[in-house]
């Protein structure tokens, strides 16, 4: 990493694109196996998905108690004890499994999303005491470890998924627990970026001030595109993305085929972020935002063109690139709400309402879908898009607002 940084911004850029290579594999196993698990262990096949909604909950009500915990102990701290949670997490998904416990097999997945309420504040982390301009760039690199996670996540369960013949999948969230593990020697290494030294306690990370309230803060207008923008991004790509590969096999088309087209969106959800921080900084957050807004737009488009595979797949990667922009230029916008002394409420309120609005998506993605049809979800997005468009629109002619100390 060549930027115009100190040491210690660009050694904090590493390890916590490390760690997130190693927490954002969590997600990626529980989505892969929970209906999968769920289906052998619910005594009603209408609870087989249950698990991954469980833990998309665990995600959004973990925001709020996370920040509390960094607010009082420190970034570094609050990340330990995260992964402490992983590592139960994983314990515990397992032993659901090997006792053939379906609501134990969901507190794993519950406390899964905990440790992933931590996970997701990576990105906010990066861009401490870093110049504006620069945070783009570092937002893009954090994000730039969920492209391996990608990888990490399928391949922990492709080696781990048999380890234990007579409770399969086991092996696979032990997997999960060891990856946590993993990132503890990763996250002792964070620094301070005020000191230059290792965080040892609260002292090095605890706001001097209490900062303006929560509800000042949220009625700036940049404050309130920033949370709609990431809203629509993320709920709208889990809604999606959730969806596809149940309409894909009611096409006609097989597993493989939908197992294929979500691997190709993973892949068009991360890879982008080697280059969208230069975007941002070249082209401007709010147009590159925007742009992810429209690609979104453009993957409705495409999915209401036509039920062949080729439709589906280009969708799921525009849906994948659209995701991107939007939710990286969202999440730039943020950072430029805050004082430094406001940071971790503002961006767990930030997190509790986008992390909020996936669980709800991924709760109605399916029953919409079953209900509506695979041409309602497409259509869904339009009206959701233009609101986003239209807010910027209002939020430009807005008086500027003096920046932040």
């Amino acid at each position: 990493m060549t930027l115009n940084l100190s040491a210690t911004s660009q050694h904090n850029a590493r390890v916590l694109t490390t760690a997130q290579a190693l927490g954002g594999a969590s997600p990626a196993i529980i989505v892969s196996l929970g209906g999968l698990v769920g289906q052998q262990l619910a005594s009603n096949p209408a609870l087989a998905t249950l698990p991954v909604s469980i833990f998309n909950l665990g995600l959004a009500i973990g925001t709020l108690p996370a920040a509390w915990v960094m607010r009082r102990h420190g970034r570094r701290l609050g990340y330990l004890f995260g992964a402490g949670l992983g590592i139960v997490s994983g314990l515990v998904a397992a032993f659901g499994i090997y006792q053939q416990l379906f609501v134990i097999f969901c507190l794993g997945t519950m406390i899964a999303g905990f440790y992933s309420s931590y996970v997701q504040s990576y990105r906010f982390a990066v861009a401490d005491g870093a110049p504006e301009d620069i945070k783009p760039r570092l937002i893009s690199w954090v994000m730039i470890g969920g492209l391996f996670a990608a990888v990490i996540g399928p391949q922990t369960v492709i080696w781990t998924r048999d380890i234990v013949p007579w409770a399969p999948f086991a092996g696979s969230f032990v997997g999960q627990a060891i990856l946590a593990a993993l990132a503890i020697p990763v996250i002792w290494r964070l620094r301070s970026v005020t000191t230059q030294k290792p965080i040892e306690s609260a002292a090095h990370d605890k706001p001097k001030q209490a900062g303006r309230s929560l509800k000042e803060i949220a009625s700036q207008p940049r404050f309130i595109l920033a949370v709609t923008a990431g809203v629509v991004s993320y709920a709208l790509m889990s809604f999606v993305m959730t969806a596809a590969p149940i309409a894909m096999v009611g096409c006609g088309h097989t597993v493989g085929e939908a197992a294929l087209g979500i691997q190709w969106h993973v892949l068009a959800m991360f890879a982008p972020s080697f280059f969208t921080g230069r975007l941002i900084q070249r082209f401007g957050v709010n147009t590159i935002t925007a742009l992810g807004l429209i690609i979104l737009a453009a993957s409705g488009a495409v999915g209401l063109a036509g039920l062949d595979l080729e439709h589906f797949w280009i969708a799921l990667v525009l849906l994948g690139v659209g995701w991107n922009f939007g939710f990286i230029g969202a999440t730039t916008m943020v950072t430029s709400c805050h004082r430094p002394e406001e940071r971790n409420r503002v961006q767990a309120m930030n997190d509790f309402l986008v992390f909020g609005s996936v669980a709800i998506s991924s709760f109605a993605s399916g029953k919409l879908l079953s209900v509506a049809g695979w041409e309602i979800i497409n259509w869904m997005i339009f009206p959701c898009v233009a609101i986003v468009l239209l807010m910027m629109v209002w939020e430009r002619q807005q008086k500027p607002v003096a920046p932040l100390a």
